[in-house]
């Protein structure tokens, strides 16, 4: 019995020790989601949660609401950046999601509206390597919390039995919930902070993924069975002026393999390809050929 009151309190200190890193992102929603004071006057939080970018407030402990700036957002990892002016709270302090083993104790929490903190406990369902979103964000570790995602959890934080933060939790397939690693969140506010934005790189092309016939992948030694087709070619784009075409089926650029369009997308998400000229690998009129190209900048949004 002892040692159960004592897992008990133990728990209830951790989430004394991380509540007031917690806040309420009040962005026009019914309900607020929650964020997470990461650095000191920076504040993260889920970007799909967000009805708006405008006039966001805060909710701290004891009911205490400040505005926030917005310094940028990333959908592709579900990451928005908020800047919180005079902030006298403390600052989270940022674990490293790599020690998670599966099984491993993990809270998630999250501040309401009103101010009232909130917690859900469960262990660690699964973790392993990088990923990426469906709209090609690079995500550094695949991490599934076995906790209840409450209304207003998403954009809290994952807090393991130390007391440190590993992640921002946010919503996944059928509303289950996912973490979104440190690695990740520190690289998308470091980019955000020094940059103002996310560069990403730029083709100009329409793409959907495509089945190659059978015959086709032994006759030219592919080694996947999909590539993506081009269903459209923005004029004077990087990939107009490389020459690429209607109907070319792409197979791999900058020599890696390309199976679908979360691949392409993935790998523009570098931004250290902007500027440079690589290889574009594709199949054109039942031919393997390769183009050069240089990898534009999409526009900001």
């Amino acid at each position: 019995m002892s040692s159960l009151l004592d897992l008990s309190n133990s728990v209830a200190a951790i989430v004394e020790q991380v509540e007031k890193t917690v806040v309420a992102i009040n962005a026009g929603s019914r309900i607020s989601p929650s964020g997470i004071h990461w650095r000191n006057g920076v504040i993260v939080t889920s970007d799909e949660s967000l009805q708006r970018y405008d006039e966001i407030t805060v909710t701290l402990a004891g009911d205490r609401k400040l505005p926030v700036i917005l310094l940028g957002h990333d959908p592709s990892t579900d990451i928005a950046v908020f800047k919180l002016e005079n902030a006298d709270i403390p600052v989270a302090q940022i674990g490293d999601a790599k020690t998670l083993k599966v099984g491993h104790l993990v809270l998630g929490l999250a501040r309401s509206s009103d101010g009232d903190i909130r917690a859900a406990m469960g262990t660690v369902s699964a973790v392993s390597g990088a990923w990426q979103s469906l709209s090609g964000g690079n995500i550094d570790q695949y991490i599934r919390p076995d906790i209840t995602l409450y209304p207003g959890f998403a954009g809290g934080p994952l807090v393991d039995a130390t007391g440190y933060v590993v992640g921002m939790n946010t919503s996944g397939r059928r509303g289950t919930a996912l973490t979104i690693p440190t690695a990740t969140v520190n690289r998308v506010v470091q980019q955000l902070l020094s940059a103002g934005k996310i560069a990403r790189g730029y083709l100009g092309v329409g793409m959907q993924p495509v089945q190659l016939p059978k015959n086709l992948q032994i006759a030219l030694n592919l080694s996947a069975a999909t590539g993506v087709i081009v269903v459209n070619v923005e004029h004077n784009s990087p990939a107009d002026k490389a020459g690429v075409t209607i109907g070319d089926v792409l197979v791999a650029l900058d020599g890696n393999p390309v199976t679908d369009t979360v691949d392409v997308l993935a790998l523009l998400n570098h931004s250290d390809r902007i500027g440079k000229t690589v290889k574009m690998q594709l199949v054109r009129g039942g031919v393997l050929m390769e183009l050069a190209i240089i990898v534009g900048e999409r526009a900001t949004e």
